[in-house]
């Protein structure tokens, strides 16, 4: 059976805290689902196209090649 883990977070912005859960998830997990939230409460820094550019680019540069989707809640 796959195992299957959801990551969900306003992610504004991503920090090395996020990160880390990310790169620990990847090792436990078949697949990770990163759920990129908005938050309305919240004054956002970065539109959510910009903040799922930023969670693609440190998947990337911390080679993080585990199965993972992304996708938006708002």
């Amino acid at each position: 059976m796959k195992k299957i883990a959801v990551y969900p977070g306003s992610f504004d912005p991503i920090t090395k805290g996020h990160t880390d859960i990310i790169k620990r998830s990847a090792g436990l997990f078949d697949e990770l689902k990163i759920g990129i939230l908005i938050n309305s409460s919240k004054k956002n820094w970065f539109t959510i196209e910009e903040r799922i550019e930023l969670v693609k680019r440190i998947l990337k540069a911390e080679n993080i090649s585990k199965q993972y989707r992304l996708g938006t809640v708002g």
